[in-house]
């Protein structure tokens, strides 16, 4: 079964290469990543922060900790981090991890980051349900809802999100007013 998640799924194929990009109100990156083995994941981060004004990139280390394939459904836990080169101040940690069946998935999310300006955590759970169960290479399509806290914030924000996959190819994208888009793009190959 494969994962249609791209924040849970942070470890491409063995050898293989995803790059990733993600928008929020805090927030714009893009993210390349290299897996030795479905183990790990080692890339690069350069992001432009929007709350801090700020500009840098991490070293990026991924591990995954569990992986349980059932008959029906996988589930994944990963281990997450991060270390800018040019200030070692400046870095995060965090889990996260999935739970899906065909037509179920449940996500969550936890990372502490650390930087010269204010220490915050991030936060979030995902829910969703694919409207119809497509063959292997179909267009799949996810309806969700994504409710999350950024400590900066300091309140939570929920809002639905639609998710495509094809392939190599996965688009989500949710908005509020409040956390305004929340897009993420991933290509692997």
């Amino acid at each position: 079964m494969a994962s249609l998640y791209s924040q849970a799924r942070p470890i491409s194929y063995p050898e293989g290469f995803t790059l990733m990009s993600h928008s929020d109100i805090y927030k714009d990156s893009v993210y390349f990543h290299y897996s030795p083995s479905f183990k790990y994941s080692v890339g690069l981060e350069v992001a432009k922060d929007d709350y801090f004004d700020d500009e840098y990139s991490f070293f990026r280390f991924t591990y995954l900790l569990n992986r349980k394939n059932t008959q029906n459904s996988q589930s994944n836990l990963y281990f997450q981090s991060g270390l800018d080169p040019e200030n070692f101040d400046r870095h995060f940690y965090g889990l996260h991890g999935d739970w899906e069946t065909r037509r179920w998935f449940v996500g969550f999310g936890y990372k502490e980051s650390f930087n010269d300006f204010e220490d915050f955590s991030e936060k979030y759970l995902q829910f969703g349900i694919a409207p119809y169960l497509g063959k292997y290479g179909d267009l799949h399509t996810w309806l969700m809802f994504k409710t999350k806290k950024n400590s900066l914030g300091d309140s939570w924000s929920t809002y639905p999100v639609i998710k495509f996959f094809k392939g190599d190819f996965l688009i989500e994208l949710g908005y509020n007013n409040k956390t305004r888009t929340d897009a993420h793009l991933m290509y692997r190959f």
